[in-house]
């Protein structure tokens, strides 16, 4: 797990070292343990490193083969390198070191673009071409690792994380009215290719992009996730269904449990990291070190679920680390992991992981964690009433979406407003062939938006300031291909994800599969009060808000008025995310 820079000069002007200094400078805690710069006339790469697959110096980036004329830099994780290695060694290639990194490279030279397809794993790759000038620049399946970029006619800028493309030399920060409609209508999520900023994009999930020396760029998708069955399926029975998923669970968790260091696991306590534990135990010879956080309980909303991940470290024996979190730490680290935040994220649970991450640094280097279980099994609650809406957009949208059109015009000043942009983009995912059962749009929608740009990008966020890699095997793109053919009333039925809970009654208690489902509560952040409700009363009263002017006083003063009777569908408070996207603002001086 690293952090990768870059900056291309189309204007045949030489590059200056400066950006990716900066960028190196920045995403040290994404790599610790080492770093590096490549610069070659119009193209300067840089890189930090956090020492996972290969301890020895022989993996350090930037990686070039002078005999393949090919400079690589690559955050992420490729799980099946030892296959593809072999099948590179039969080939011929000849290899240096005995990691993940030198495998990306030989698989590139042999197989081009293709290799991309052969990878299981997460990764964000930059691949320079001597010879042609050519970059190419990739990103996995479920945009589990981040790649932003800005692109102008002198130039290309590319990064693990926002900042550097915010606050690098000659950067601008120009908030786009676009991407704030979708941030207050649609879960504070920006999806796609979209970020915040006018000038900044990513890479979407799936993809990789050719930049020619001249500035010319394309860009080639080589993943789609298609809901549905295939031919043959009609004749699987539910206990095929079973077989097949926890074959390919066992081979996403096994996948995942490659590295040259110890990997634990995060324990909420739910029945995906449960179904963690247990599959890893299955194979594991030694102890599992399992982590679990709290928090202290507010308006009679419990902020832990100890009971069940204790039941679950006593069941297998793990080595586990309860860690609560008292409530003066949780305050006084917000402002540190809103710091740590590439892009404004208000789910209550991002300073749960920020806390939680440090805590695990401290005995491991890598952790499995749960995420994504409920969006590829149909776990969340707004996928039953799908099978029988006579209007899914409208249902999906009362459900997820956190204000209407309306209060959106009556939150942000006439400058800011735009057409509904929210409203448009859900109808076009809903509508784009890819899937044809209401709630299986609903869950590719999910899955390939709202997750990569929720809780994964949080979960890469939050465990990467803590120099901590996170592995999510639920989003093993074999396992998401699997789990988008079965039907949609195994994965709904009964309050949701039925067959991914039947599944695991072969390997976990089921005093976990059957108790009330629960979230990784915060329960300060959902009823704001006392010093955090002053923090967010000092922000959005600023100086630089009032400049700012996003939104009207005459709303924001509804909220501070009340801030517990504005409560969004999801639970989330309306006002800590109008605070949230000005204290981001603030924190990093923009």
């Amino acid at each position: 797990m690293c952090g990768l820079s870059g900056e291309y000069r189309f204007d045949q002007t030489p590059v200056s070292p400066r950006f990716v200094e900066f960028a190196n400078q920045t995403h040290v805690p994404r790599g610790p343990d080492s770093g590096g710069i490549f610069i070659q006339n119009q193209l300067a790469l840089g890189h930090r490193r956090l020492k996972i697959m290969d301890l020895s110096e022989a993996s350090q980036q930037p990686m070039t083969d002078i005999g393949l004329g090919l400079t690589l830099v690559f955050n992420g994780a490729i799980y099946n390198y030892p296959e593809l290695r072999a099948e590179l060694e039969g080939l011929g290639y000849i290899f240096h070191s005995h990691g993940d990194t030198e495998v990306i490279l030989k698989a590139y030279h042999a197989w081009g673009a293709d290799c991309f397809s052969r990878f299981n794993g997460m990764f964000a790759i930059a691949i320079w071409h001597r010879d042609s000038g050519d970059l190419v620049l990739a990103r996995d399946r479920l945009g589990i690792k981040p790649l932003y970029y800005e692109m102008t006619s002198e130039r290309l800028r590319f990064a693990s994380s926002i900042l550097p493309l915010l606050k690098g030399p000659d950067a601008s920060a120009e908030l786009s009215a676009e991407s704030l409609n979708f941030y207050l209508n649609f879960h504070s999520i920006v999806p796609s290719t979209m970020t915040l900023f006018q000038n900044i994009k990513r890479l979407k999930p799936g993809s990789w992009m050719k930049v020619t020396s001249s500035g010319q760029e394309e860009h080639h998708a080589y993943w789609e996730l298609k809901m549905g069955p295939q031919a043959g399926d009609e004749t699987l029975t539910v206990g095929d269904w079973q077989g097949l998923l926890l074959d390919e669970l066992r081979g996403a968790v096994r996948r995942r449990n490659v590295a040259a260091v110890d990997v634990g696991v995060l324990l909420s306590g739910g029945v995906d990291s449960s179904l963690l534990v247990g599959l890893l135990a299955e194979f594991k010879q030694t102890p599992i070190e399992t982590f679990s956080i709290g928090f202290e309980s507010v308006g009679g909303e419990s902020g832990n679920e100890f009971e069940y991940s204790d039941l679950i470290a006593r069941h297998f024996g793990t080595k586990h680390h309860r860690i609560p979190i008292a409530e003066e730490r949780l305050l006084s680290a917000l402002p540190e992991a809103i710091q740590a935040m590439s892009e404004p994220m208000v789910s209550h649970d991002c300073v749960a992981f920020y806390l939680l991450a440090h805590e695990v640094r401290k005995h491991c280097r890598v952790v499995q964690s749960g995420q994504g279980a409920d969006e590829v099994f149909g776990g969340y609650h707004w996928y039953p009433p799908l099978q029988q809406a006579s209007d899914p957009v409208a249902s999906y949208r009362a459900a997820f979406f956190d204000r209407s059109y309306e209060e959106y015009l009556a939150t942000v000043n006439p400058q800011w407003q735009v057409p509904d942009q929210a409203e448009a983009f859900l109808r076009a995912e809903f509508g784009n062939g890819l899937a044809t059962d209401p709630v299986d749009k609903a869950l590719r929608l999910d899955t390939t938006v709202m997750l990569v740009d929720d809780p994964v990008k949080r979960v890469d966020n939050m465990t990467m300031a803590a120099s901590l890699e996170a592995r999510v095997p639920f989003l093993d793109h074999e396992l998401v291909e699997l789990a988008a053919r079965i039907p949609a009333s195994l994965k709904v039925k009964d309050d949701g994800k039925w067959i991914l809970k039947e599944t695991a009654r072969e390997v976990i208690p089921a005093a976990v599969i059957d108790r009330p489902k629960g979230y990784f509560p915060v329960p300060a952040l959902k009823y704001l009060q006392g010093n955090v409700l002053q923090w967010v009363k000092d922000a959005l009263g600023s100086q630089r808000a009032r400049e700012r002017a996003l939104f009207q006083s005459g709303y924001v003063e509804n909220l501070l008025r009340a801030p517990e009777q504005h409560i969004t569908p999801l639970r989330g408070s309306k006002l800590w995310q109008l605070a949230l996207l000005e204290l981001w603002l603030q924190q990093h001086e923009l």
